[in-house]
Order: C-alpha cells, then structure tokens, then sequence
C-alpha cells in the first residue's frame, strides 16, 4: 500500500488541488457580489430566477470549498461584503446593465466554470476532490443549457456567424 492508499480525506492535498479549491472560493465569492448585484438590474423574471439559482451554487461552493481548505489548514479567501438591494427603478438607465448584457456574462461565466471544474477533475489524485468538482461540472452543465434556452428564447442569443449556404461538394 502506498501513502495515497487509504480514506481519500486522510490523504494529503498537492499544491495544485489546494490552489484550484481556494481559486474555486474565491471565483465564487466573486461571482455572489456580482449576481447580487446583477439581481438588482435584472428587470426579466425567467433571468432573475436562474441569478438566484447561480447565487445558491455560488454560495454551496464557497462553503464546500472553504471547509476542505480548512480541514486542511489552509485559510480561505475573504467573503466580499453583501451588497444590498437597490430598486431597479432607481439605477439610471445609462448605468444600468440590460438584460441581455446580464445574460451573455452569466453564459460566458457558466462556460468559464465548465472548464475550470473539467480542469480540477483531470489534476486531482484525492477522489473526493475530483467528485466534488465532478458535481460542480455536472450543475453548471444543468444551468447552462436553462441559460442558453433563455437567451434563445427572450431573444438574446447573439450566435457567431453562421454558415447558411454551404458550397457545393461537386466544385471542390
């Protein structure tokens, strides 16, 4: 048996894994000061409902995260202060982000945090680690397609260029 042999918890985190889970706290106090914040802009009840959702991950994350860094000595990144609720009527409309503006980052953030969970899955040798972040991908995967079906249907969706005429197979 080697040192990496017993309870996956008992085994020392590497460097890597303990870099990705604080980074994963600290995205993710990012992301609650963000979507509050979006929260207050949002006009569009279907976005409103999917910020709340990302906020209940975000905030799961921050506590998953920062107990296993804890557990393992390691002292976790600072929580942004709560911002507190604005009516949206009171932002002027020049400051204001629209909903499609909110929708588009919400959709690069979630894409964003698909691949930073598939990266902390290939690194981790302690299997609890790669399951929790496998859990992760797994929900962003479920809020992303709620996102893209959501900005296909409101009409956000601002799709790259798509290829309408194909060539003809006989020129080539």
């Amino acid at each position: 048996m080697g040192i990496l042999s017993d309870n996956p918890k008992n085994e020392p985190l590497h460097y890597g894994e303990i870099f990705s889970v604080w980074q994963c706290s600290m995205a993710a106090k990012g992301f609650v000061s963000c979507y509050q914040a979006y929260l207050n802009h949002a006009g569009d009840k279907d976005l409103k409902k999917v910020l709340d959702d990302l906020l209940d991950q975000a905030k799961l994350e921050i506590k998953e995260c920062d107990t296993l860094l804890t557990e393992n000595g390691i002292a976790p990144a600072p929580m942004l202060p709560e911002r507190p609720p604005v009516k949206l009527e009171d932002i002027p409309a020049g400051a204001r982000f629209t909903d499609p503006e909110i929708a588009a980052k919400i959709a690069a953030d979630t894409s964003l945090g698909l691949v930073a969970a598939s990266q902390v899955m290939g690194q981790s040798i302690r299997e609890d680690v790669g399951a929790l972040f496998a859990k992760y991908h797994l929900t962003k995967t479920a809020l992303g397609v709620r996102i893209l079906q959501m900005n296909k249907e409101k009409g956000w969706l601002v799709p790259p260029p798509l290829q309408i005429k194909r060539p003809d197979s006989d020129e080539a």
